[in-house]
């Protein structure tokens, strides 16, 4: 927020929201066992007894130095989602309470299929979260391991690493110029990628555009998807320029480019469209009235012209099944949210589909079902993620499995 609103509200917000564990981040287990029990996370545990339960857990957490990576040695090609997932990133909600369970819903339903890597500010603070997984239950926590990489925000989809398949079959990473937003902490999060690739011994090169990682298809088989939000964010660059940059660091052989949503903060496809196998692609459906319509009507009606005139890089076209549209609305009558179906997550045959406690969620699921029929559909209760703007793909980072050779 805006340095004059932040001091005007920093009474109120400090005393009905953790936000000064941001500055000063708790450095003991008394500290985490009070904020555990003042925001009800471990059903009715007092302060006392998850003190205890945090002093006798044993957790490895590993800490993610600041060292640079290796330099990748060639072009990498991003596998589509439905290929094998190694891992996925999840970046932990420290300090918004309402959001712990979004997040271990999320890891819930990875871990019988994936592993997950969560990542934390501060030691300690895995055991938190570590105990809060323990205490619901449903986590493979096997298949759970904890990274202190501060970053400053939960969207790890946007800043976190690229990863793909270099030529020699192995794993390598790109990390873009990540585009900061103004009067908001975001230093930590342009750091993160190259922080993780460095740590797990990834190869990793720089691709020089301002970009997210939430404005990226790929097929795997050649094509990239793009909406025309990176022209906005590199306005200097045309579109011969684009491809390039990105054709220096990528194994692709087509870029689509869609129009961006109007009045929607990041201009991000994974808020438009999802592709659920190389020719297949799920889509908003334009709203039939109400301010959706209005705002972005013309501009839903418009992508699905053009995906329909459009083919894949292997010349193939596009079976194309729209979702239900749900209405925005502003969040605290100011930022505009947009609640998209097409924010999922695929892995290991799994579909993690957010859903928002509104009508059009069981439309939505049964849209999923009809074109991904070969996976298992789960619905994500993401009423309280979307009000930051993003559901579960934006949540989200999958790490794909190295290539088998024979």
């Amino acid at each position: 927020m805006p340095a004059w609103l932040r001091t005007v509200s920093a009474p109120l917000l400090q005393r009905h929201y953790p936000v000064q564990f941001d500055l000063h981040p708790p450095t003991t287990t008394a500290q985490i066992s009070d904020f555990l029990s003042k925001h009800h996370l471990l059903n009715g545990t007092s302060a006392k007894q998850a003190r205890l339960m945090l002093d006798n857990t044993h957790l490895t957490v590993e800490h993610v130095k600041d060292v640079a990576p290796q330099p990748a040695r060639s072009k990498i090609r991003i596998p589509a989602q439905w290929e094998p997932m190694e891992s996925v990133l999840v970046t932990w909600s420290i300090l918004y309470p309402p959001l712990w369970e979004l997040h271990a819903q999320i890891v819930e339903a990875i871990t019988p299929v994936c592993d997950v890597s969560v990542l934390v500010p501060a030691p300690l603070w895995a055991f938190a979260v570590y105990l809060y997984l323990c205490k619901r239950g449903k986590a493979n926590l096997a298949r759970v391991r904890f990274l202190h990489l501060p970053t400053d925000d939960i969207w790890v989809r946007d800043y976190g690493p690229v990863v793909g398949i270099d030529e020699q079959g192995e794993q390598a990473a790109v990390y873009a110029r990540y585009l900061t937003q103004p009067n908001y902490p975001q230093e930590h999060d342009g750091a993160a990628a190259a922080l993780w690739a460095a740590h797990e011994e990834v190869p990793a090169c720089f691709l020089n555009l301002r970009t997210e990682g939430g404005n990226l298809w790929s097929d795997g088989q050649g094509t990239l998807i793009m909406s025309e939000q990176v022209f906005r964010s590199n306005p200097h660059i045309d579109r011969a320029e684009l491809e390039r940059r990105l054709h220096e660091v990528f194994i692709y052989d087509k870029l689509i480019i869609l129009p961006r949503l109007r009045v929607e903060e990041t201009g991000h496809i994974d808020l438009l469209l999802k592709l659920a196998n190389a020719n297949t692609v799920l889509i908003t459906k334009p709203a039939d009235k109400g301010l959706g319509a209005w705002l972005n009507g013309r501009i839903v009606h418009s992508t699905r012209r053009l995906l329909d005139a459009q083919t894949s890089a292997r010349g193939e076209h596009y079976t194309i099944h729209e979702l239900p549209a749900a209405a925005p609305y502003f969040n605290w009558g100011v930022y505009p949210i947009w609640r998209s179906y097409t924010n999922a997550l695929t892995v290991n045959g799994r579909v993690l589909v957010p859903v928002y406690g509104i009508e059009e969620d069981d439309e939505a699921l049964n849209t999923y079902r009809r074109a991904m029929p070969e996976h298992e559909i789960l619905p994500i209760d993401c009423k309280v993620g979307i009000n930051g703007g993003g559901a579960v793909h934006c949540l989200t980072k999958e790490i794909p499995a190295v290539e088998l050779r024979m």
